[in-house]
């Protein structure tokens, strides 16, 4: 695997690629969600990339970025036994030189739930994205359902700019308890720990009542409010059920094809996000 740091050098490194190139975007500190995605990019292409490169752009000034949790060697061994081809681990002067100017917004799908909480997160995933997208050249991406807003927005980057790649959604991977992966469940104390999983079973509930054939949307936001609130040490953001493509919150009956519901809650004092597509 080689391990690139410029720009200049990782353009030089593609072009001696044939083929089709799957793209594994990351901010490091990999866990086993990460690595499933780089097991199907390396199933799916001729080659793989990766990058780890923490955004500062899409932290807000009082959130976690600079104890964001990092490990490049850790990292670097996990993608070279997956098989990585090229791994792209730029500085932010790299990738924000003086002067750096230009951002990109997506509207519409970036205001509201995690947009409407973090001003200005999806203008800086928007515009990383599309700035790597256009370094790294990739046939596909590989994007996690876990961060669904995210993969929303960077959808409809892709569609509306034309962007010559296809953004492969894959599933979330979870901890036998049903919580979702995350770098930040590092955060988590030994109580908090065992209370966040209640995350994932309030969106069971709302999987439930949708296999029944429930589809008036706040009752299926009333359900995940009622587990949420059986877990003292978590308090919920947003708790969501919201059309798949504009993220619109569903009023009255949900759509028949199908709906996400999204939610973000504080776990003591560390904040996760997670998501379910119902249909």
């Amino acid at each position: 695997m080689h391990v690139i740091r410029t720009i200049a050098d990782f353009r030089a490194a593609r072009r001696m690629l044939t083929g089709t190139l799957g793209l594994v975007p990351t901010m490091g500190y990999l866990h086993e969600g990460h690595l499933s995605l780089a097991r199907r990019a390396r199933a799916e292409n001729d080659h793989t990339a990766a990058w780890i490169f923490v955004n500062p752009t899409q932290f807000g000034p009082h959130e976690d970025f600079a104890r964001y949790p990092r490990d490049e060697a850790r990292d670097t061994a996990l993608l070279a036994a997956e098989g990585v081809d090229l791994l792209f681990m730029p500085s932010a002067d790299e990738i924000y030189p003086a002067g750096f100017s230009t951002t990109v917004d997506v509207g519409g799908v970036t205001e509201r739930l995690e947009g409407e909480l973090r001003p200005g997160h999806f203008r800086g995933v928007a515009t990383v994205v599309t700035k790597f997208f256009n370094i790294v050249q990739p046939t596909r991406a590989y994007f996690g359902q876990k961060d669904g807003q995210q993969t929303v927005v960077v959808r409809r980057l892709v569609r509306d700019l034309d962007l010559p790649v296809e953004i492969v959604v894959c599933p979330t991977v979870r901890e036998p308890d049903g919580l979702a992966l995350s770098s930040r469940n590092v955060y988590l104390g030994q109580a908090e720990r065992a209370a966040a999983p209640v995350l994932y079973r309030a969106l069971q509930a709302a999987e439930a009542l949708w296999a029944t054939g429930e589809r008036d949307a706040e009752r299926l936001r009333t359900a995940m409010r009622a587990v949420l609130h059986t877990e003292p040490l978590v308090a919920a953001d947003y708790i969501g059920v919201a059309h798949p493509d504009t993220l619109v919150e569903c009023e009255g009956r949900a759509p028949g094809g199908g709906a996400l519901a999204l939610l973000a809650a504080r776990v003591g004092a560390t904040r996760l996000i997670d998501n379910v597509v119902l249909g």
